[in-house]
């Protein structure tokens, strides 16, 4: 089972990227393939209402993430998005500040990756070492809270371990 720790606001996290090997494992189609599914599943879950729901413009969201993925778990460089020059995990956190995201919307969320994680065929040793990463990645997404406070989490280059 994966576990989920909970956000501590204003709390600094340390993490590190996923191991190259979680990429090497899967190929580039076998990480699309573990997105897209992720992806259906969050299409079906409680926070589908941050993403398009327009079937063609919910797949764009798919691929483009999912080469987000490809490349943070030391894939080809293929993600466009991030403004030329600007790291990848930066702009990714910066891209959530437009919405609202809660604890409780951060947990369905890893929600939906641990559902797709566990169907896919690789060693426990290599999805632990991704979830963790996410785990963590993803508390410097929230930035709503209960107490109604806002927060945007501070993004340091060094917040990553070797």
């Amino acid at each position: 089972m994966f576990e989920a720790s909970n956000v501590d606001k204003g709390a600094h996290v340390n993490w590190k990227l996923p191991d190259p090997k979680f990429y090497e494992a899967l190929g580039f189609e076998g990480m699309k393939d573990l997105m897209y599914r992720f992806y259906d599943e969050i299409y079906d879950s409680g926070i589908a209402h941050f993403f398009p729901q327009d079937e063609e413009e919910f797949d764009k969201v798919k691929e483009k993430n999912s080469l987000f993925f490809i490349e943070i778990c030391g894939g080809p460089k293929v993600y466009k998005e991030a403004a030329q020059g600007q790291d990848l995990n930066e702009y990714m956190i910066r891209i959530h500040d437009n919405f609202s995201i809660t604890e409780k919307a951060r947990f369905e969320w890893l929600g939906c990756m641990e559902t797709a994680l566990r169907q896919t065929d690789m060693s426990q040793a290599l999805k632990d070492d991704f979830w963790e990463y996410l785990e963590k990645f993803s508390k410097l997404t929230v930035n709503t809270f209960e107490d109604g406070s806002v927060y945007y989490a501070a993004y340091e280059p060094g917040d990553i371990v070797p």
